[in-house]
């Protein structure tokens, strides 16, 4: 492995399909260079994702269906175990949430961007990444009054 191997990040970025991961991929200059790998919820969006790395579908999962986030929990695990990464990205949704949180826990730093969409307060997959992630970044303005310790750079789209 030559030195600039070395200093080569292994990223993951997880998003859920849809609008999710088109914010997410929206942001693909800031990882090139690095080992990247995705994780997602459906194979919708698996040809984009491919060209980013390695892809790894898990399923949808959100909290009215419990059993749902076990299983996605469950693959989720498995791959964070294995892949290791130094850096999680994510948009959300639920799965971004359990990637971040797993990653945390593996000792990757966490990076939340939380959607456009959410104009009135932070998701609530955001709200529980928040206390574990490195950088939180919302894209309107206004909810940096009602958070402490988020950040707003401008909206992704």
């Amino acid at each position: 492995m030559g030195p600039e191997e070395n200093s080569k990040l292994k990223v993951c970025l997880a998003a859920s399909a849809g609008g999710h991961s088109t914010q997410l991929l929206r942001l693909a200059k800031s990882w090139q260079g690095h080992d990247t790998f995705c994780v997602t919820t459906t194979e919708v969006v698996l040809d984009k994702l491919k060209e980013h790395g390695r892809t790894y579908v898990v399923g949808e999962c959100n909290r009215k269906h419990p059993l749902l986030i076990l299983k996605v929990l469950m693959r989720c695990c498995g791959i964070i175990f294995r892949e290791r990464p130094d850096i999680v990205i994510s948009t959300g949704a639920a799965a971004g949430c359990l990637v971040c949180l797993l990653g945390k826990m593996s000792g990757a730093k966490v990076i939340w961007i939380d959607s456009i969409t959410n104009v009135e307060r932070m998701s609530l997959s955001g709200r529980i990444v928040r206390p574990v992630a490195d950088l939180m970044l919302v894209q309107w303005s206004h909810l940096l009054q009602q958070y402490k310790g988020i950040e707003y750079v401008g909206a992704v789209i």
